[in-house]
């Protein structure tokens, strides 16, 4: 089961487990956090979320870049993971807003440093018939991480220190520095394909399928807002704050079980057909937050939209590791993880304000919406490539 799963793959799924419980103890409190103790509202926490992600969207992209022209890829992920470390718990000082955003553009903007170098890594660690099944395990463990976290936080909240969230929030840094620890120690570079004169530049998309491919994922991002909207939705509809932890736990798990098993499919049965099968569950699991009236149907929905994020997160990466020049692995993933990012700004500011403005059924429905466009035009206008090295 676990061939092709090399030494640094396995690292990085422990990095990522590691990473994650430290992430995830403060992540699901965080909207309540906000909209309690800080006093903001959902339009807020919109921006929060989006700058953010945006804030290291274009770091994913120079650091992609960089990583293709530089000895070693190993220290921009080691210094992005380090920087996030530190970052994190640092929200248990917040008291406000705006410094909640700031510290948090800090923290992802050490995601922005590591994610496409860690990435291309991970493709040059292993054979392309693997692919799908080693970012699936990394997503797994990753997720495995992020079941644990909420699990902590509930221990903590429950029988330790009764509504501290800023003790959480410290306490989230242990995790993190361990995390850092494995990358020192453990992490190992592996001989790249030589470098071309051709060079990716930073302000042109590259040609090809990659690029429609590209254009294409950013417009299901427009639609793809954080997640802290679900656990709002989440709230509105009865789920007591005591159960949020244990909702978004839940979560994870779905995410965690989901994600090498369709990796693996991915590499049987090809990437996009996975894709698009993913989007649409995307669209669908929108429509049923549309409409949901009970805490049952969110804890149902919660586990389909899951089974999205199995079918996308590790074939996604896969996917876009078949298309790319092996020499720019760096660079292709850059621009891969900046299509994301730069579409997380508005995507969840759109989302905020139609909640604010409309109410959360006409939020939800524009995500479905963009989610089945976008799946129409991947089956339509990107071929699979041929997956040779």
């Amino acid at each position: 089961m676990f061939s092709g799963i090399t030494g640094n793959v396995l690292i990085f799924g422990l990095v990522s487990f590691f990473t994650d419980v430290s992430s995830e103890m403060i992540y699901p409190l965080l909207p309540v956090f906000l909209t309690t103790v800080l006093s903001a509202g959902p339009a807020f926490l919109g921006v929060i979320e989006g700058v953010a992600e945006s804030t290291a969207s274009f770091l994913k992209l120079y650091s992609g870049v960089l990583s293709d022209k530089v000895p070693q890829r190993k220290g921009l992920v080691l210094f992005g993971y380090s920087l996030s470390a530190i970052m994190r718990p640092l929200i248990g000082l917040a008291t406000s807003p705006f410094a909640v955003l700031l510290i948090r553009s800090a923290d992802r903007i050490g995601k922005g440093v590591r994610t496409s170098p860690r990435d291309a890594l991970i493709a040059d660690s292993v054979e392309a018939s693997f692919r799908g099944k080693a970012y699936g395990f990394h997503r797994s463990m990753d997720h495995a991480g992020a079941l644990l976290g909420p699990l902590v936080a509930t221990v903590i909240l429950t029988w330790f220190a009764p509504n501290n969230l800023r003790l959480v929030f410290w306490l989230a840094g242990i995790p993190g520095i361990l995390a850092v620890l494995l990358i020192i120690f453990k992490v190992t570079e592996v001989p790249r394909a030589e470098k071309k004169s051709s060079v990716f530049r930073l302000g042109v998309l590259p040609a090809g399928p990659v690029r429609t491919y590209l254009l294409i994922l950013l417009l299901f991002t427009l639609g793809n807002s954080s997640d802290a909207f679900l656990l709002l939705r989440a709230g509105t509809l009865g789920v007591p704050a005591s159960r949020i932890p244990l909702l978004w736990a839940y979560f994870h798990l779905v995410k965690m079980l989901c994600t090498m098993p369709f990796g693996m499919l991915s590499d049987r049965v090809g990437r996009r057909g996975v894709i698009v099968a993913g989007w649409c569950v995307y669209a669908l699991s929108y429509l049923g937050f549309a409409f949901a009236t009970n805490e049952l149907q969110v804890w149902l929905l919660f586990a389909f939209y899951g089974v999205f994020y199995g079918l996308t997160e590790g074939v996604e990466k896969a996917f876009m590791a078949d298309m790319a020049d092996p020499a720019l692995r760096g660079a292709t993933f850059g621009w891969y993880n900046f299509a994301i990012g730069v579409g997380a700004l508005p995507a969840s500011m759109i989302f905020g304000f139609i909640w604010q403005r409309a109410g959360g059924v006409a939020a939800f429905l524009f995500g479905a919406g963009l989610a089945a466009v976008a799946a129409v035009l991947l089956l339509a206008l990107v071929r699979p490539p041929e997956r040779v090295s």
